[in-house]
């Protein structure tokens, strides 16, 4: 018997799960047309076949009337409470009219069947108590059950009926909620999807912007230094391209690590390639990260306060990559200039500050302006806020730029304090 449920109202759902893919609402209404012909050609065949004694003859009214009982049913689904009020209404009249016993009995069964299972319950419910009078009606017109008999089955017979098609109905809707809510979680996934994506892309381009930012500037200045005194200072040309080569060749090595982790499948194990990787930057490799931006004209003091302590690795590479950008700024657009490094590692919090005495300090050319909005300060906010941490960048009274953060340190809450305005 083939379910009743109505089709599917989630848009980019076929239909409750499991009904097969090819049954279309037309096969369901060539089943139907079947089953009322059957029940119809049964029916005749029984009454022509089967005439006991003491009962009107078979005649053309009765096989008409048989014929209204059953073959509404091809219709069942699309209209059943008329489908079951029709196939109802002439059984009735066949059973007044004092035709022998046939099997007219099973259409309304089928119709009440239907009725429950596409309709609210309400409405099959008031269906079902129209069919029982009929039925047993039907029943008693036999001549040979008691009507104790006939009401017990008109009780299971209609009963039974109604309940499956009440049952069928209630799975096809929990079948059709299982079925939104599965689409809904499949589109909230891809969406969650769509975010990583999004994420891994722009921790992407704020490592690529980084480390050629970085290396590209120091490149850039040494460059330009060692042509101008070419011919006039061989020793300082030669340092300066001696930083070019050194400073390119880190460029190289990041840039082929980050790359190799991009090229890495998401099941091989790290360094599965038999590759040694070298660990990510931190702020350990501050002093060769000050050599090479002195070497490119900046001065850079370094002062430490506090006892220092390991971070763990994600904010580390964040505060080394941080710092890095904000002397690739001052060397971009403050040339040479002094330039005061702190780290200040207090209980829980580690404050780092970048300041600069600006351009003028040592005859550098003016800060461009809206310095303060471009994509690398973006990077850095971004790079300190998720880690729980808090960044500050803005113009000195005295012309300088001053860049201060802080990151959560090892037995910290849950976010680092602000930045250290003191």
């Amino acid at each position: 018997m083939q379910t009743d449920v109505p089709p599917s109202p989630v848009k980019g759902l076929p239909g409750p799960p499991g009904r097969p893919a090819w049954l279309t609402e037309t096969h369901r209404c060539v089943i139907d047309a079947l089953l009322a012909l059957i029940l119809a050609a049964a029916t005749l065949s029984f009454a022509y076949q089967y005439h006991p004694p003491g009962w009107p003859p078979f005649d053309r009214t009765a096989a008409a009337l048989c014929l209204v009982v059953n073959l509404p049913l091809a219709v069942r689904r699309l209209a059943p409470v008329g489908v079951l009020l029709v196939s109802c209404a002439a059984l009735l009249a066949y059973t007044v009219g004092g035709y022998q016993p046939s099997a007219n009995i099973w259409a309304p069964l089928f119709a009440v069947f239907t009725l429950a299972a596409r309709r609210p319950t309400r409405t099959s419910v008031a269906g079902a108590c129209f069919a029982a009078p009929v039925w047993l009606c039907s029943a008693m017109a036999t001549k040979v059950v008691s009507p104790d008999v006939a009401l017990a089955q008109v009780v299971l017979g209609v009963g039974t009926a109604w309940a499956f098609g009440l049952t069928l109905r209630i799975l096809g809707e929990r079948n059709l909620q299982l079925a939104a809510l599965t689409l809904r979680l499949q589109h909230e996934q891809a969406a969650r999807m769509r975010h990583a994506l999004t994420e891994e892309r722009l921790r992407i381009a704020r490592e690529l912007h980084d480390v050629i930012a970085h290396h590209i500037s120091v490149v850039a200045v040494q460059a330009g230094l060692a042509g101008y005194v070419f011919e006039s200072d061989p020793t300082t040309a030669r340092s300066a391209l001696d930083t070019i080569a050194g400073s390119s060749r880190e460029a190289l090595e990041e840039m082929r690590g980050l790359l190799h982790v991009l090229r890495v499948p998401p099941e091989e194990p790290e360094g599965g390639s038999g590759r040694p990787e070298e660990p990510a930057p931190g702020l350990a490799r501050l002093p060769a990260l000050i050599e090479r931006v002195e070497a490119a004209g900046l001065t850079v003091e370094l002062t430490v306060a506090g006892e220092p302590y390991p971070l763990a690795p994600g904010p580390d590479l964040s505060a080394y990559r941080v710092v890095q950008e904000a002397l690739t700024n001052v060397l971009k657009h403050a040339g040479p200039a002094d330039v005061r490094l702190s780290l200040d590692y207090r209980p829980g919090r580690l404050s780092v500050g970048v300041r600069d005495g600006g351009p003028t300090a040592r005859g550098g050319a003016p800060v461009p302006p809206g310095v303060s909005g471009g994509h690398g300060l973006i990077g850095m906010r971004e790079r300190v806020e998720a880690h729980g941490g808090m960044l500050r960048a803005g113009s000195l009274p005295d012309g300088g730029f001053e860049v201060v953060f802080t990151l959560p340190g090892p037995g910290a809450g849950s976010a680092g304090g602000g930045p250290d305005r003191g």
